[in-house]
């Protein structure tokens, strides 16, 4: 039954990422195409992917994670114009660094998508991860080594958003 859901779920995908390109209209060799693909997702990586379904799915959510892109992205955003302004800088004003910072997610879907986050956005990159819910992130511009305010800084803008969604 799962490797059923996962054909369907990359099937869909497939042909939402594929319809752009052949003009809205059904083409045979894209669906068997998709057919394929999807039939060898589904083989591969059924036992990989999270089994309880109905834990991640809900309207609240989806409500928060619809909430959450926006937000991400006006953070990328932000921290773009921040790079660039250190990077055509004639002191190219950076001090860079790694810092350690605590995240109050507990669930690894969780941890992994603020692991995420924090390597999309310029500036920082997650460079390791611990057991027991700390990261390590390098800093184009360390502002403060207190792990207090670090984690404050760089992950209090996204746990919050991370925490109604995966928690």
């Amino acid at each position: 039954m799962r490797r059923l859901v996962y054909f369907v779920l990359a099937f869909v995908i497939w042909i939402l990422l594929s319809w752009p390109f052949v003009d809205g209209r059904i083409d045979l060799q894209v669906l068997t195409a998709g057919v394929i693909a999807s039939g060898i997702v589904a083989v591969l990586f059924h036992e990989i992917l999270p089994q309880e379904h109905h834990v991640f799915v809900s309207a609240a959510r989806i409500f928060w994670a619809l909430v959450y892109i926006p937000v991400f992205f006006y953070y990328v955003i932000l921290a773009n114009f921040d790079v660039v302004y250190r990077a055509l800088h004639p002191k190219m004003p950076i001090n860079p660094g790694i810092v350690k910072i605590k995240t109050r997610l507990k669930t690894e879907a969780g941890i992994t998508a603020l692991a995420n986050s924090i390597t999309l956005t310029p500036g920082t990159l997650t460079v390791d991860l611990t057991d027991d819910g700390f990261l390590y992130v390098h800093w184009i511009n360390v502002r403060s080594t207190d792990m207090e305010e670090a984690t404050r800084l760089i992950v209090d803008k996204f746990e919050y958003f991370l925490e109604k969604i995966f928690e």
